[in-house]
């Protein structure tokens, strides 16, 4: 991904984006230097925390990375995949009620989520719901649209 061009925020828009991710995620990011990085060939917009990318917005929203969600260990907005779900989560599949063994209850549909794995609680993916938390798992049907996995462009772009 090419770089079209970063700046660093100012402190304002700084508390903006912590208050943002503490309400959403119930996370506190923390970091001496919070640069926006923007790029030539996609809508991707990067908050890179001390360097690393740790924020995108979706939609103009902002919302922790697959790295930033591994670095903050979020417990809101989460939605948990058991072993089965995993090498397709992380091909960028988007998931399905099967795959799904629970999700927090603050989630309501087109709510940007996060998707981790069952055993170690990693972060696979960042996603879209489509329904509430409570109608997550089940039977059938896609639940989450996945917007960002692991080894994709994002994933893989250094500050």
């Amino acid at each position: 991904m090419q770089v079209k061009s970063r700046h660093h925020l100012r402190s304002d828009a700084v508390s903006d984006l912590e208050d943002t991710l503490e309400a959403q995620l119930g996370v506190s990011p923390e970091g001496d230097a919070y640069e926006r990085v923007e790029f030539e060939d996609t809508d991707w917009e990067v908050v890179l925390i001390d360097g690393e990318p740790q924020v995108a917005y979706f939609d103009e929203e902002p919302f922790l990375t697959v790295r930033g969600a591994n670095a903050y260990d979020p417990d809101k907005r989460l939605v948990t995949v058991d072993a089965g779900a995993v090498s397709f989560v992380s091909d960028g599949a988007d998931v399905m009620r099967p795959g799904i063994t629970e999700a927090t209850d603050d989630i309501s549909p087109d709510d940007l989520v996060v998707i981790a794995e069952e055993s170690h609680g990693k972060v696979l993916a960042v996603g879209r719901a489509r329904v509430d938390g409570a109608e997550m798992a089940g039977d059938e049907g896609k639940v989450v649209d996945s917007l960002h996995h692991v080894g994709d462009d994002l994933y893989e772009f250094t500050g």
